[in-house]
């Protein structure tokens, strides 16, 4: 069994990113943006509703505070702020998770903050004091990182996820979106790698290597064009392949 997830509310105002009604239709689990790096109150409240419409789990997209930069540029926030503004965005979406019925069910960083907790062991830690803050969840994070290390010890349960249209390194960590061939923009090899991920548990790094992967929960991003559609292939030909899709326990 597979858990997809995608990020959602990727919205601000009039503007608007993500196909969130397509997209739940799709996935198992929503990252839902709590205003840091997209969002707004009411985004959130209306993809909580349409998540618990349709059985969605939710979960909170943490991120440094940083809406110009849609939370990817690196920033070095001290840990004991970097805590209080996690439990502070999960807390904010818990209202609106409760009012439509659901709860929040797990927590799962963003952007920079997700790449910085890999190798950073104290912003990871600051991440889990947040989470533990806010009352304890499930955190999603990348194999072998720092944030799942800090999750384990702190006695929470850990998600490995992994992500079908980034670029690996030969360590298992992801190719930065500054690099050329960082995102896989080919639907076919995104199906494929998605296939492999979850069937084989590798995938071919951006050097040609075979990479393992062990993961729980499959990211589809749906900042990308064509991004619905896409999400569509992949769980299909996951079906196919008699892999169980459902939300992480």
């Amino acid at each position: 069994m597979i858990d997809l997830n995608a990020d959602l509310g990727e919205g601000f105002g009039r503007w608007t990113l993500t196909d969130d009604e397509a997209l739940l239709s799709v996935v198992t689990s929503a990252n839902v943006a709590c205003g840091f790096h997209a969002g707004d109150p009411a985004t959130m409240r209306r993809v909580c509703e349409l998540a618990a419409e349709r059985g969605v789990r939710i979960g909170a997209q943490v991120s440094y505070r940083d809406l110009a930069g849609f939370g990817r540029r690196a920033m070095d926030v001290p840990p004991e702020e970097l805590a209080a503004e996690v439990a502070y965005q999960v807390g904010a979406l818990e209202v609106f998770a409760r009012a439509a019925g659901s709860r929040v069910a797990y927590v799962k960083p963003h952007g920079a903050l997700y790449n910085r907790t890999v190798h950073d062991a104290e912003q990871a830690a600051a991440v889990v004091a947040g989470v533990r803050l806010a009352g304890g969840f499930p955190v999603l994070g990348l194999p072998g990182s720092q944030l799942l290390a800090a999750v384990a010890d702190a006695e929470l349960a850990a998600v490995p996820e992994a992500f079908a249209d980034r670029a690996y390194t030969v360590q298992g960590t992801l190719v930065s979106r500054r690099e050329a061939g960082a995102v896989i923009h080919d639907p076919d090899a995104v199906v494929a790698r998605a296939l492999a991920m979850a069937t084989t548990h590798e995938v071919v790094a951006l050097t040609g290597e075979k990479v393992p992967v062990r993961a729980r929960s499959l990211c589809l991003h749906g900042d990308t064009p064509g991004a619905a559609e896409l999400a569509v292939r992949v769980r299909d030909e996951l079906v196919r392949a008699g892999v169980e899709l459902g939300a992480f326990a």
